[in-house]
Parts: C-alpha cells; structure tokens; sequence
C-alpha cells in the first residue's frame, strides 16, 4: 500500500461515523458493480467512489475541491475526477446506473437543486444513496449546533421525511433509510467531536465506533445526527 493510499485509508475509514456511514451506503449498492456506471456527487477527493471502482463499477466523482481531487488522483483505484458543480452536472441524461453522495446536500445552497441533478443523470431503475446532517437534539446544544453548522458551511438539515419527499417529487422512491448516532448521548458527542475535535476528533474517537453501532441498534431508528437514504427512479 502507498503512503497516500495508507493516509486516505486512515483518513476515511478510521473515523467514527464515515466508516458506517459510507460503508452502508456501498451495501445498499452491492458488492459486485461490473458493468455498473456510479457517481460520487462532491465525493472530495473520490475515496469512496474508488471503493465501488474496486468492486468493479465505472466510477466517476465530481467535486469543485481541485486540490482533493488531485490528490486523489494518486490513490489505487482512482475513479474519474472530474471538476464540475453539483448543481450543474456535465452528464447526460440517464447516464448512471448509482449516484452516492456521502452527507454533501446540507451544503447546497439549493438541496432540490442537487437532486434534481442526481435524478436527471439516474437511469430508471437507478438508485440514489446519500446521507445528510440531521441533527434532531442539536437545539438541546445551540452553541454546539451553531459550532458545528458554521464550522462545516451546513445551510440546511434533513430527515427521512423531507428527503423522501424531495426525491418522490423528482420521480424516485424511498426504498430505505437509517439514522445513526441515534441517541442524545450519541448525538451529543456527535457535535462535540465536530465543535471541539474536528476532522482529527472524528479520526481518534475511532475506536467509539462498535459501541456507538450498537447504542443505535438498541434505539429507535426515528432520530439522530446522520441519516441514511435509499431511493429508486421509477420506471
């Protein structure tokens, strides 16, 4: 393995909630994407479209990041990079067969804008599979919400209900979703980490991860930092 690939890996998947958090979105496409076409949408520097280009899909991830995205570059099992805004794709219609996008639309200045784009390049059939920023207590915590939304440019926050009725409206079903750090003690660490911890915070509370699964397995799936989505383009 590469320095770079060792960092990326480190980076990525040494993280407290990306690990569970990409990885069941990469389960919900399934482990062999031959002949599969899939975008990452504001994938950074494309680690997680490289990991459905590993499983074989024709992988593409845009992002408007120059320096990730070169960077990713040098990684094995490097998607196409391409710089290009996600309200504005460069892609023809019906062209994907899976769009990812790992908690990237609470950013967007326009939420339904981006979708209306992941939708246009889906093929029927298709399934978008993102995550966003929930944050359902954070008002509990205002000067850890308000932190943590000014530190990470979020502009809008999201629940099952109101991403399933975006998509609906663009032509796709909810097939699937699921909440995680789904507990106040959870979200709130959640928060902490990202006001107090950062990038490195999320890296070295790594190892909070299997209890952190298994609190949100005892809790109701109804709530809690991050959600999950599934939904399919309709025929």
């Amino acid at each position: 393995m590469k320095l770079n690939d060792a960092k990326a890996f480190i980076g990525h998947q040494v993280h407290v909630c990306r690990y569970r958090e990409a990885g069941t979105l990469l389960s919900w496409m399934g482990d062999d994407l031959r002949g599969k076409r899939v975008l990452d949408v504001a994938g950074g520097d494309g680690y997680w479209a490289g990991q459905a280009a590993k499983r074989g899909a024709e992988a593409v991830s845009i992002d408007l990041a120059r320096g990730k995205m070169l960077y990713g570059r040098t990684l094995a099992h490097a998607p196409a990079l391409i710089e290009c805004d996600a309200l504005a794709l460069p892609f023809a219609d019906a062209g994907f067969d899976a769009v990812l996008s790992v908690c990237a639309i609470e950013h967007f200045d326009d939420g339904g804008k981006s979708l209306d784009e992941m939708s246009r390049v889906l093929k029927p059939g298709g399934e978008i599979l993102m995550s966003a920023d929930v944050l359902s207590r954070a008002d509990e915590w205002p000067k850890l919400r308000d932190a943590h939304k000014a530190k990470y440019f979020v502009k809008h926050t999201y629940t099952h209900e109101s991403l399933g009725e975006l998509v609906g409206a663009r032509g796709l079903d909810l097939v699937d979703y699921s909440y995680q750090f789904r507990g106040r003690a959870a979200e709130r660490l959640y928060l902490s980490l990202s006001t107090y911890g950062g990038r490195v915070g999320f890296n070295a509370a790594a190892p909070l991860t299997p209890l952190v699964a298994l609190a949100d397995r005892r809790a109701a799936n109804d709530r809690g930092s991050i959600v999950l989505i599934r939904a399919r383009k309709r025929f």
